[in-house]
């Protein structure tokens, strides 16, 4: 992308300026965010059975606001190859990163979802 959008500069390597540099971020807010507030989960958590919902449990669909707030922090809990989230993830009650702290989600099995919502059918 960067060869394509990019413009080289006089180190001999490209760089993106502008409106171009906006595509990374463009496409990081679609991928997480947007799938996840769209359509339920992201690809990833589609994969491993999971699914991040209000902490409320009435809705279980994320806004796009708790979605964001979510992964905005997702740096930080990736920081030392992941050991700052999984210290916070092992130190909260409900298993919570800091992202799903500040967006006031949890993450759960879809599985437990599915039998929590056939349970309330009978």
């Amino acid at each position: 992308m960067i060869f394509i959008l990019g413009a080289p500069n006089e180190e001999g390597t490209y760089q993106l300026n502008g409106a171009p540099a906006l595509v990374p971020v463009l496409f990081w807010l679609i991928m997480t965010v947007g799938l996840e507030s769209g359509l339920g989960g992201t690809i990833g958590n589609s994969i491993a059975g999971i699914k991040a919902i209000p902490m409320s449990g009435q809705n279980r669909k994320l806004t796009f606001g708790q979605s964001f707030k979510r992964h905005l922090l997702d740096p930080i809990d990736m920081l030392f190859f992941g050991l700052i989230g999984i210290i916070v993830i092992k130190s909260t009650d409900k298993n919570q990163r800091i992202g799903d702290l500040w967006a006031k989600t949890i993450v759960v099995r879809m599985k437990k979802l599915k039998d929590a919502d056939a349970s309330l059918k009978n």
